[in-house]
């Protein structure tokens, strides 16, 4: 992925953080949000996008927009870089192929402890019942 490119294709806006502050956050914008277009995105291939779309169906917008915000910082340019790694951990993580689950069966030992447990299990409710003269 080139990140130098996606760079480009993202749209930064700064807007003022919510929550107590003071005289400093009500006059400055350190809250950083990045919309980043999936379908536009020159970025990934065709096969790509596919997959991204369907890892982060539920996180787009009706556009195919992803919208990320960030304001954990004071600083408008620590929140726009956090905000940037946050986009890129997503997008990788989206684009990892799940591994191939392989078949197997059980062993010889996991079987005799399931009966085991299971004759246990009937003993005990056995047990349990009033005895019969």
């Amino acid at each position: 992925m080139n990140k130098e490119a996606l760079l480009q294709e993202c749209d930064f806006k700064a807007v003022r953080s919510s929550g107590p502050g003071g005289q400093h956050v009500n006059k400055t914008s350190t809250k950083v949000m990045l919309h980043w277009s999936l379908k536009d995105s020159n970025v990934f291939s065709e096969e790509e996008k596919e997959r991204l779309f369907k890892r982060l169906k539920s996180k787009l917008t009706s556009d195919d927009q992803l919208v990320l915000s960030y304001d954990q910082s004071r600083s408008q340019h620590k929140n726009k870089d956090e905000v940037f790694k946050n986009l890129v951990r997503l997008l990788e993580n989206g684009l990892l192929k799940p591994k191939r689950r392989k078949k197997t069966k059980p062993t010889l030992a996991s079987k005799k402890r399931r009966l085991d447990s299971k004759k246990r299990n009937s003993e005990k409710k056995a047990n349990r019942k009033p005895p019969s003269f």
